[in-house]
């Protein structure tokens, strides 16, 4: 260690590898190696995550000759444009492929936005350690293997796709376990860096309950339908025949919403795009469900829902029966400032807000906008639901399979899944 402590210190004072070679008593092409090897790649910052230097400003369509495409090529994630295009000049940075090979001492450093290589004794001496430890315990790529991970992994997360939804789809490909991967990137030693996977980040702590607002607690439209009368409804039932609610807004202002169900049983979300959030926009969606389902398949699918106090939930009775007065489903309410209550849907919502971030107004887009990001969404693969997505757990239920054909829903090929904002662009 103290000896990459002098190599990082000969780096950073813009020292020659002879210079740092005669402190430590070892010859130069020594210290090159090392450097060359336990250097750690810095990810780079290319507009559109494309190194071309003409990235930024390209407008060049339809290079692959599809003259229907509405995307800029630069966009393109079916094909590569550095292949297609004569204008492709790489601005990838040339200093890092001679000595000294790192950019310690690059006065370029703090802004240059170009893939760069930086030598740290820490991270260098924790990875010959690592290598050494894989080298025992068998757990060892070769160069051939990395790059072609590295490939594989920067073309699938640039379209937002989770890392355990890539390893499930290609776990044959891929010739280490999941928590290694997750280590080889925390390590450095892949090109993917930490910052671009999604839910790579802690979880905040779980507030403490608050105090029960009674006078809250007796509005009308709950009375025998808050969370306790829930868990005593729900004793002898089975989760699966329950169906979490909320709403998603774009921006504060009114405007369109999204009206949000997740089927406990599989997993499957539904998007409806409402014009505001009022109690008549969702009666008009529970309403097309019933009238396109039947009202019995509308009951097997919704027998049960469990949803927040919002206003817009509050006109139980119109969503509860339909308007012959028949009952269509029971609805029930979370505590207030009790999210975790139905974290199903909570934790979905991320998904969304990976192509439809906070304060982005819902008012350009469409039902069919809407209905293509609930696709991609629901084929997404998951660890919790045994490496499968949600569409696939949907396979052989009947009444799913009816409402999949209703909402004009259908799976997206794994390698395809996309989510990202240009899904959308608008």
């Amino acid at each position: 260690m103290s000896d990459r402590i002098i190599i990082e210190a000969g780096l950073c004072n813009k020292e020659t590898f002879r210079q740092i070679a005669q402190k430590l008593g070892r010859h130069p092409s020594t210290i090159a190696a090392e450097v060359r090897q336990n250097r750690t790649s810095v990810m780079a910052r290319y507009p559109y995550g494309n190194d071309c230097r003409f990235a930024r400003r390209c407008a060049e369509h339809h290079l692959c000759g599809n003259g229907e495409c509405r995307f800029r090529c630069v966009l393109c994630h079916n094909h590569n444009c550095h292949e297609l295009c004569k204008r492709y000049v790489s601005s990838r940075c040339r200093r890092v492929d001679e000595p000294p090979y790192v950019c310690n001492a690059c006065v370029s450093k703090p802004t240059c936005t170009k893939e760069m290589y930086l030598y740290s004794a820490k991270h260098a001496d924790a990875t010959v350690n690592r290598r050494r430890s894989e080298s025992r315990q068998g757990i060892r790529i070769g160069e051939e293997e990395k790059e072609a991970l590295n490939a594989l992994l920067t073309r699938l997360i640039r379209k937002g796709q989770p890392l355990a939804h890539i390893y499930a789809e290609h776990e044959d490909e891929i010739p280490v376990c999941l928590r290694s991967l997750y280590n080889y990137i925390d390590a450095g030693e892949l090109a993917v860096r930490s910052i671009d996977l999604r839910r790579k980040t802690s979880y905040r702590p779980r507030k403490k309950p608050h105090a029960k607002d009674l006078g809250f607690q007796n509005q009308s439209f709950r009375l025998e339908r808050t969370y306790d009368d829930y868990i005593s409804f729900m004793k002898d039932k089975s989760e699966d025949i329950v169906t979490e609610m909320d709403t998603v807004k774009g921006v504060r202002e009114k405007g369109k919403r999204l009206l949000t169900m997740i089927f406990r049983r599989n997993s499957v979300m539904l998007l409806f795009l409402m014009p505001d959030g009022t109690c008549d926009s969702v009666k008009r969606v529970f309403d097309f469900l019933e009238v396109g389902l039947g009202y019995e398949t509308f009951a097997r699918l919704f027998p049960v829902i469990l949803t927040d106090n919002g206003s817009e939930f509050k006109r139980v009775d119109d969503l509860e029966q339909s308007d012959s007065l028949t009952m269509r489903t029971s609805i029930f309410y979370c505590d207030p400032m009790a999210s975790w209550q139905k974290p199903h849907i909570e934790k979905n919502h991320e998904f969304i807000r990976y192509v439809l971030p906070r304060g982005k107004s819902l008012n350009p887009y469409t039902q069919e906008d809407i209905t293509l990001l609930m696709n991609h969404i629901n084929s997404i693969r998951r660890p919790g639901l045994g490496n499968k997505t949600p569409y696939e757990l949907a396979e052989g239920d009947a009444d799913m399979q009816a409402l999949m054909r209703l909402l004009k829903m259908h799976p997206i090929p794994p390698d395809e899944v996309h989510l990202k904002p240009d899904l959308l662009l608008k």
